[in-house]
């Protein structure tokens, strides 16, 4: 259920670029999904206060807790689905509504499809194409590129075509400028890329997820104190890498790499993104090895039992920080990578989608984990090495599910670097030359 909600958390963000575009601006979506995320807030908190709204504390002695009555499911999803809501707006910037780009790209795919049947000509084809901007668009205009070539059909004049007295066209639906397919074309660039983060962040989710039930199972114990660090703050350790990395990189890193590149921030933004895909595959790596050292202690002197959970494996939880050291790092390569990746690569009026895609790869990297667990669980239930992610992690082999996430990555490692070998920056009327490739 927590990958299911993270995962449309995320991308309900798409849904509040859209509708603040279109129709109501961001500073009233920003209002309105304030209040639904405080109601949100507030209907998690009855649910712990008010006994009516959970089931009964499970017993040290009980092997099963009881399960949640309908009634009080269905109150948890309803403040589940009002903070959802309020994910949908993040940014207060008070602009009025000045249509979404969104629309503006499905009327170039409809306009295309429209003029499938014409032929573009083979020399000096921006000649042919309609060349309109409007008087207060601050777009920066961006050059002609010659990929997805069919698109440009969009932008074809024909004698059906009308055009108003202020240069635009008369159906949109079927005339669109150069300067939106090309907006489109930005966009179709980007999603290989976007995919293969969808990808990376497969990592960093387990990190949030299946790391809490290995720090249920470990020695949890600071030094020979009784103090006990919660399972669920070992993440802790990962923003902490990712702050003491930050300024590191920004104030040491980057200034030495430009002196032998010579390029600002030192490599392009598509290796940055690649260098910590890399790490994020270390990481999980080291999660696996992780895991075994935890599952042999825990079989051969454990110091104790987790109510309905198995032993507690002798192995210290501070053997869980150098993976989530490593997801550190590779969230402050990839993950500030794709925000500037996505901001510097889109047009003006799309840097709210630019914004969005980031936390759609996140919601897709959640939901496909809760399909990987799904089907993890239905295929090794059975098999003979038992089921891999049994709530006792010491019956079962969490160790090779991270080793299958880690051959994922291998993959999308392969996968990026195609793509980035591949992918043209993009490129304004101002800057005819490429930015640079990864």
């Amino acid at each position: 259920m927590l990958n299911i909600f993270n995962g449309s958390t995320n991308f309900a963000t798409l849904l509040g670029a859209f509708f603040s575009d279109t129709y109501f601006g961001r500073y009233n979506t920003l209002a309105f999904c304030t209040i639904t995320s405080f109601l949100g807030l507030l209907g998690i908190q009855f649910t712990a206060v008010f006994k009516n709204l959970h089931p009964p504390h499970c017993s040290k002695e009980s092997a099963t807790c009881k399960e949640p009555t309908t009634g009080q499911m269905a109150f948890l999803i309803s403040a589940f689905a009002l903070l959802l809501i309020g994910a949908a707006g993040k940014l207060y910037v008070k602009v009025k509504p000045s249509g979404s780009p969104i629309t503006s790209i499905v009327q170039v795919l409809v306009a295309s499809v429209k003029k499938k049947g014409l032929k573009l000509p083979a020399q000096h084809p921006m000649l042919s194409l309609f060349d309109y901007v409007p008087p207060k668009c601050v777009n920066s205009k961006l050059s002609y590129t010659y990929q997805f070539r069919a698109l440009d059909k969009a932008a074809m004049l024909t004698p059906q075509d009308k055009i108003n007295q202020d240069g635009s066209p008369a159906d949109p639906w079927s005339l669109c400028s150069i300067q939106q397919v090309e907006e489109l074309k930005c966009l179709i660039r980007v999603l290989p890329i976007w995919f293969s983060a969808i990808l990376y962040h497969l990592v960093i989710v387990q990190q949030h997820t299946l790391l809490v039930f290995q720090a249920l199972q470990s020695n949890r114990r600071v030094g020979n104190t009784n103090f006990k660090i919660p399972a669920a703050s070992y993440t802790v350790f990962l923003m902490l890498s990712m702050t003491l990395w930050l300024p590191i990189y920004d104030r040491l890193v980057v200034p030495f790499l430009q002196k032998f590149t010579g390029k600002d921030g030192g490599i392009t933004i598509l290796q940055r993104i690649g260098v910590g895909m890399f790490l994020a595959l270390l990481s999980i790596l080291v999660s696996a090895i992780v895991e075994i050292h935890r599952r042999h202690l825990a079989l051969t002197s454990p110091i104790g039992m987790q109510p309905r959970k198995g032993a507690i494996s002798s192995m210290s939880g501070f053997w869980l920080v150098p993976q989530l050291t490593l997801a550190g790092l590779a969230e402050t390569f990839t993950a500030v990578g794709q925000i500037e990746f996505y901001y510097k690569q889109f047009p003006e009026n799309m840097k709210s989608i630019g914004g969005s895609l980031f936390y759609c790869g996140m919601a897709g990297s959640s939901y496909l984990s809760a399909f990987l667990v799904s089907v993890v669980h239905r295929t090794t239930s059975d098999s003979a090495t038992g089921n891999w992610l049994p709530e006792d992690l010491n019956k079962g082999r969490l160790e090779y599910f991270y080793f299958m996430i880690a051959g994922i990555e291998v993959l999308n490692f392969v996968y990026f670097l195609i793509c980035s070998k591949w992918y043209k920056y993009r490129e304004t009327s101002s800057s005819s030359s490429s930015i640079g490739s990864a």
